[in-house]
């Protein structure tokens, strides 16, 4: 396998599926099934998942809430996601743990850096939960930071579309993907990958991300085997690669988002 130790982000939207709220029990148990698989490769495998299914926090000002409150709303909404998560996990009979930023003793043990390293050691699916336990942070925010205190090699960012376009791609039929493109590339561009906070933490820590369509059947493990999926977003994105031209947009068809 290409990588050791993975961190691997989820959003709650995607649990969805085809339903407007909450989380559909067969996208859920994809998502369980391509997690196991990339486990039992022997890769090292971390999870955040988002909670915009349930609720997000800056729909609280909106609501006339107050933003921190909705806040820890929306920390809570992702605990839900990784408890269906860890479920749905052991009823394949993978080992987990889930972790929480926030104090849920009942159902979760406290987010401690050396206590998830030992669990992907072990090799336990550790997932971690509402957030970084702070305000104003999002999931990105949390993904970013966790995968760099676990030492991970990569984040990868599983979405709805398979990598990052010129241009919305449920918007814009004629968008056309990158295969690599540097941070800062993103940034001239004005991409929208992640939020800057977490986009910024990867940057500074040459951590790099991968995002790709994980709604497609096997794609997780083509990543893992190496294979050239999505968009990767490194320090020198396509100088990495003199063979790939990927300051290009890539060859082909534009791709559509899978439902």
């Amino acid at each position: 396998m290409k990588y050791n130790r993975i961190l691997l982000k989820l959003s709650g939207e995607a649990l969805m599926g085809q339903q407007q709220y909450g989380i559909d029990a067969n996208r859920l148990m994809q998502y369980a099934e391509e997690i196991k698989i990339a486990a039992e490769t022997g890769t090292q495998v971390a999870v955040v998942i988002g909670g915009g299914n349930i609720y997000r926090g800056v729909q609280a000002e909106a609501f006339g809430l107050d933003r921190v409150q909705g806040d820890y709303m929306g920390m809570l909404a992702t605990v839900i996601n990784s408890m269906a998560l860890q479920s749905a996990l052991e009823k394949l009979g993978v080992n987990t743990r889930l972790l929480s930023g926030l104090t849920i003793q009942q159902v979760c043990e406290p987010y401690i850096r050396r206590r998830a390293m030992r669990h992907l050691e072990k090799g336990r699916v550790v997932i971690f939960g509402a957030g970084i336990g702070s305000p104003y942070f999002t999931t990105d925010s949390a993904a970013s930071l966790r995968a760099i205190e676990i030492e991970a090699d990569v984040v990868l960012k599983g979405t709805r579309v398979d990598g990052i376009y010129t241009a919305d791609p449920e918007k814009d039929p004629t968008a056309k993907r990158f295969a690599n493109i540097s941070f800062d590339e993103v940034m001239d561009k004005k991409l929208n990958v992640m939020d800057m906070t977490a986009f910024t933490l990867c940057k500074e820590n040459n951590l790099p991300i991968i995002v790709f369509d994980m709604n497609k059947e096997g794609n997780l493990q083509r990543l893992l085997r190496g294979e050239s999926v999505g968009t990767l977003v490194s320090m020198h994105g396509a100088n990495a690669d003199a063979q790939n031209n990927s300051l290009t947009p890539a060859v082909g068809e534009p791709n559509t988002p899978s439902a």
